[in-house]
């Protein structure tokens, strides 16, 4: 018996969520749901589908698999926010925060090969069994399990991470959260009268000043929403913030702190070949 609509658009939230964190697109997304749904009703099957949903996600997986090798062959690396239409930016953000997907994590599964994206995002956060899995990629169990443990080795980092300070890190949190509802008072607490602010003219407005000394908090509150949009995270083996709206690399956020106060927060753009590892805050999505 054929899945029917009805069974579909039960399945779809779900199949939403895999192809999401599989492609890192809402659109695409929503394309690689669309398609998997067209290959379920033109192919011609006498066989009873047991599982509706399970069905669907197998096939949308396989969708998402295809396009993150065509993605592969054309050596398109993943798209930096700053490259991104704003209505697409928007759309993956609202998604990202809807489903309460780590933005972190977002930005790690991005340094997968397709393999291993699609092994870890099944089994790891879908706890899809690994014989599905490797149904789904074409190959044994054996091998499914392989790239789920090396998709994991990755995200979490084999090169050694700079010593974190946990008395700055809390200061540096202090700010953000103040940074994030725009609490001036609150930011004035961490920061020391002399504080620079250090930016690249990229990520500023036009005419805005690269280099400002003791207004930073007052500044700050026209960036709320960028801010909001920041996780911790390793760059090249350095802890430091990273602006990803929609799980996309905008912007670093470093902060440079002495005693209990903020001194330096240096902004620069985000650049293709960082590499970004294991974040100071879980990656759990």
């Amino acid at each position: 018996m054929p899945i029917t609509v009805g069974e579909f658009e039960a399945a779809r939230p779900q199949l939403l969520s895999v192809a999401y964190r599989m492609l890192g697109s809402s659109h695409d997304a929503q394309d690689a749901v669309q398609t998997a749904w067209l290959r379920t009703t033109t192919t011609r099957s006498d066989a009873e589908i047991e599982n509706p949903a399970a069905w669907l996600r197998t096939v949308t997986a396989r969708v998402c698999l295809d396009e993150l090798r065509m993605r592969r062959r054309r050596n398109e690396a993943p798209l930096l926010a700053a490259t991104v239409p704003a209505e697409q930016l928007t759309a993956d953000e609202a998604l990202l925060r809807k489903e309460g997907i780590s933005r972190a994590l977002m930005v790690l599964l991005n340094q997968l090969t397709p393999p291993q994206r699609v092994a870890y995002v099944l089994h790891d956060l879908f706890s899809v069994p690994f014989d599905h899995i490797a149904n789904v990629l074409g190959g044994t169990v054996p091998a499914a399990k392989k790239h789920a443990s090396r998709a994991r080795q990755r995200i979490a980092g084999a090169q050694p991470v700079e010593h974190v300070d946990r008395g700055a890190h809390l200061i540096v949190e202090a700010f953000l959260a103040a940074a994030e509802t725009g609490d001036t008072r609150a930011m004035i607490q961490v920061l020391a009268q002399d504080s620079v602010r250090d930016a690249d003219a990229a990520l500023l407005p036009r005419g805005a000043r690269t280099h400002v000394v003791g207004a930073i908090a007052t500044e700050t509150r026209l960036f709320r929403d960028r801010i909001r949009a920041a996780c911790p995270i390793t760059v090249d083996a350095r802890s430091m913030y990273l602006i990803a709206p929609g799980g996309r690399p905008l912007a670093t956020l470093e902060f440079v702190t002495t005693g209990k106060e903020i001194t330096r927060i240096k902004l620069r753009p985000a650049e293709r070949g960082h590499v970004y590892t294991a974040p100071v805050a879980s990656t759990t999505s």
